[in-house]
C-alpha cells in the first residue's frame, strides 16, 4: 500500500469519525446505540430522535458541506490566481457574500432563498472585481491579497452599516459574522447545499485545466486551452461554493487557504489528487472545529468560526514569512 492511499484512508476514516462524534457530542450527550435507533425509526417521538434528526444531523451535514465547498473553492483560486495566499477568505469573497447576504434580509426578510442567491451573487462579483483589481494593477501575486483586503474593508463596513441601521439585522448578526453552524435546518441547507455538492462535482472535471492553468497563461494556451473561458467558468464554480455557504455558516474563515495547503504538502499540487483530498480533509476540519467549539466552553458554544481563526491566524502568518508574498502555485 503507497503512502498516498494510507494517508487517503486515513482521511476517510478521520471524517467517518468526526460525523459520529459530531452527532453524539454536545449539551445531550448520545452514543451509537441511540444513533442505530434513530436510523431504524424506532420512537419518531422521542426526543432524542427529534435531537438527531432536527438538530445534530443537519448541523453535522452542513459542517461537512461547508468544509469540502470552502476548501475546493480554495484550491480553485489558489490555481487560478497563481496565489499561494489566495482563499475565499483573504481575497474577500466571503465579505462579499456576507454583504449581499446583509441587503438580502434588509429587502426581502421573509424570503426563503434569497439569501443564497444573493450571496452567490456577492461572492461573484467580489471575485470578478478583485481580479479585475490585481489584473489591471500589475502582475504582482501579493496584489490579488491587496485588492482583497480593499474590498473586503469596504464590504465590511457595508455590513457594519446595515447593522447599525436595523435592529432586527443586528439579533443575528454576530455568529453571522463569526461563523456558527448552530441552529441549522434541513429546510435552510438544502438549497445551499445542493448546489454546493454539484459545484464540487463539477470542479472534479476541470482537474486537468487546473493543472495546466497553474503553469501559466501561455503555456495553457500553447496547449489548446480556452484560458479566459476556463478561468471564468472556475471562479463561477468557486463563487458558487462560497456564497452558498456563506447564506448558512456565516464568514468561515481560513479553510480555504489552511486545508489545500496542507494537501499539496502531503499529495503534491496535481489536482487530480489535491481536490478530492481537500474535500475529505476540509469537512473534517470544520467537524473538529464545530465539535471543539462545543467542547471548549460547554455548556455554552462557541461558534466555529473562532475555533478556525485561532487556528488560521498563525497558519497564515507562517505563509506569508514562508512565501514572502506568495509564489506561483505549481501544478
Amino acid at each position: 500500500m503507497g503512502k498516498n492511499t494510507s494517508t487517503i484512508i486515513f482521511l476517510i476514516i478521520l471524517l467517518i469519525t468526526a460525523s459520529l462524534l459530531s452527532i453524539m457530542l454536545g449539551s445531550v450527550r448520545l452514543n451509537v446505540t441511540d444513533i442505530l435507533q434513530c436510523l431504524t425509526g424506532r420512537d419518531k417521538s422521542s426526543v432524542t430522535y427529534i435531537l438527531i434528526m432536527n438538530i445534530r444531523i443537519p448541523r453535522t451535514f452542513g459542517a461537512i458541506i461547508a468544509g469540502m465547498g470552502l476548501s475546493v473553492a480554495g484550491v480553485i483560486l489558489q490555481s487560478v490566481m497563481n496565489n499561494a495566499l489566495a482563499s475565499p477568505n483573504t481575497i474577500g469573497v466571503n465579505s462579499g457574500a456576507g454583504f449581499f447576504v446583509m441587503l438580502s434580509l434588509l429587502l426581502f426578510p421573509n424570503s426563503v432563498y434569497a439569501g443564497s442567491f444573493a450571496a452567490f451573487m456577492g461572492a461573484l462579483l467580489t471575485t470578478l472585481c478583485i481580479y479585475a483589481l490585481a489584473y489591471f494593477a500589475d502582475s504582482s501575486r501579493t496584489t490579488i491579497v491587496l485588492a482583497g483586503i480593499t474590498v473586503s474593508s469596504f464590504l465590511n463596513a457595508g455590513i457594519n452599516t446595515i447593522k447599525l441601521l436595523n435592529a432586527d439585522i443586528s439579533i443575528n448578526l454576530t455568529s453571522f459574522l463569526m461563523g456558527s453552524l448552530s441552529g441549522l435546518t434541513i429546510k435552510k441547507i438544502l438549497l445551499p447545499c445542493i448546489g454546493v455538492i454539484i459545484a464540487v462535482i463539477i470542479t472534479m472535471f476541470f482537474a486537468r485545466p487546473l493543472n495546466i492553468l497553474s503553469l501559466g497563461d501561455d503555456y495553457a494556451r500553447s496547449l489548446g486551452l480556452n484560458v479566459n473561458l476556463t478561468r471564468f467558468i472556475l471562479l463561477v464554480l468557486s463563487s458558487i461554493m462560497a456564497g452558498f455557504i456563506v447564506s448558512f455558516a456565516g464568514l468561515l474563515s481560513f479553510i480555504g487557504l489552511i486545508v489545500p495547503h496542507i494537501c499539496r504538502n502531503l499529495f503534491g499540487s496535481d489536482a487530480r489528487l489535491l481536490l478530492p483530498t481537500s474535500v475529505l480533509l476540509g469537512a473534517s476540519f470544520v467537524l473538529i472545529c464545530d465539535i471543539a467549539g462545543r467542547l471548549l466552553a460547554a455548556p455554552f458554544e462557541l461558534p466555529a468560526g473562532i475555533i478556525m481563526a485561532f487556528v488560521g491566524g498563525p497558519f497564515f502568518m507562517y505563509l506569508l514569512l514562508k512565501k514572502k508574498g506568495g509564489r506561483r502555485v505549481n501544478a
